[in-house]
């Protein structure tokens, strides 16, 4: 199966640590994470890497891997990274940020769940969430799984504990006919507002929209979103404190609890 990872952004809340890579490419516990991103999904087969890149594109040179180049990243997002592969998407795949690690099985069940577009989260976060962030109330966002088994709403900043049906990982699966829907809901979407610079959705603007505004934007459209839970299995290296943070968890051993390095 073929995979893109989205590795353009800067990683500005890494500071000094991206100062001269990409997030993708930061080293933890001997590898970079887009190399242990790369091993992981082969393991699981996702033989067919795609990787889109953008800030200092030659820093990330892998093998076996096809390439694309947000030239634009500075001023978009996930989303306009993604579109840059958009010859790549005549067929399922699955997409992923370059600044989560994943355990294989997490992949594996991605791979295996029938949708036409699923999006992976964990179901079981509040424990990982509370350890990881000092103020975690402060980074949550809704996700909420509707009577009909399927997502209804995602994205949505500081929400009521009642709309934290789980947490999104960053991990998204099409089939052939959930990427063309993608792509549909997508364009209708850039001819009306890519050269706005109002916002859009919780995005600042189109321009700049986030994955999950994209993806509650295809669930608008009547277009089914189907949830693939998890527990635990995935860190997100986001921050200074999240890099110490997890040497630190590394080194004493209580990673574990979390997320399992050697699977």
């Amino acid at each position: 199966m073929k995979t893109i990872i989205l590795a353009a952004g800067m990683g500005t809340r890494l500071k000094n640590y991206t100062k001269n890579l990409p997030k993708g490419m930061l080293e933890f516990a001997g590898k970079s994470l887009i190399e242990r991103q790369i091993e992981t999904l082969r393991n699981a087969g996702a033989n067919k890497i795609v990787i889109v890149k953008g800030f200092m594109p030659d820093t990330i040179a892998f093998p076996d891997v096809t390439y694309y180049v947000n030239e634009k990243y500075e001023n978009t997002n996930m989303v306009e990274t993604f579109m840059c592969a958009e010859s790549e998407m005549t067929e399922g795949l699955l997409v992923c940020y370059s600044d989560i690690l994943y355990e294989q099985s997490v992949i594996e069940k991605a791979i295996a769940t029938e949708c036409d577009i699923g999006v992976v989260y964990d179901a079981n976060f509040a424990e990982y969430w509370t350890t990881r962030l000092e103020h975690p109330e402060e980074d949550n966002e809704s996700f909420v799984i509707g009577s009909d088994g399927n997502i209804s709403e995602l994205g949505i900043p500081n929400p009521p504990n009642e709309k934290m049906d789980g947490r999104y990982v960053g991990i998204l699966k099409f089939s052939r006919s959930g990427i063309e829907n993608f792509r549909r809901i997508y364009n209708e979407n850039r001819k009306k507002y890519f050269e706005s610079d109002e916002p859009w959705l919780n995005s600042k603007s189109f321009k700049k929209a986030y994955m999950t505004d994209m993806l509650q934007a295809v669930i608008d459209a009547g277009i089914t979103v189907t949830p693939i839970p998890i527990s635990h299995g995935w860190l997100e290296f986001d921050t200074v404190e999240d890099y110490e943070k997890y040497h630190q968890w590394a080194e004493d051993g209580s990673m574990k609890q979390f997320f399992n390095i050697e699977s």
